[in-house]
């Protein structure tokens, strides 16, 4: 639902609007951790995955942004402090951009690593609550 919610949202009130949106949806009494922690980065990985295979099955095509808006949301409601990245790069005179999320700089969702071709831009996209 989160994915197909974001898909409609983004075109409706844009990025600006439906990413704070979002992360006000995450505010729980969930305590955010940031850590090197195997168990954590194998649970931030599953999820990634589950995320994936239910963008694959819907009946609406979403791109980076909103995979990766919907998996930072996922983490930040486990209490998994997620980055969202995103990245810019001009191909043949045409702007080109790509969203990806990192977790202790972990890539998270982006195989088979196209966020190599970006130049990430300087501020990540993090929550307010995120340290």
């Amino acid at each position: 639902m989160a994915l197909v919610a974001t898909w409609v949202g983004l075109r409706v009130v844009g990025f600006r609007r439906w990413k704070p949106l979002l992360d006000w949806f995450a505010r729980e009494k969930v305590r955010r951790v940031r850590t090197a922690d195997p168990a954590l980065l194998g649970a931030a990985h599953a999820i990634a995955r589950f995320e994936d295979a239910a963008a694959r099955h819907l009946f609406v095509r979403t791109n980076c942004l909103e995979r990766s808006l919907v998996l930072c949301w996922l983490l930040e409601k486990r209490g998994i402090g997620a980055r969202l990245c995103i990245g810019a790069r001009k191909e043949e005179g045409r702007f080109e951009a790509h969203a990806w999320v990192e977790v202790d700089g972990t890539v998270l969702n982006d195989m088979p690593m196209p966020h190599l071709h970006f130049a990430p831009f300087e501020q990540p996209m993090t929550s307010p609550e995120t340290p």
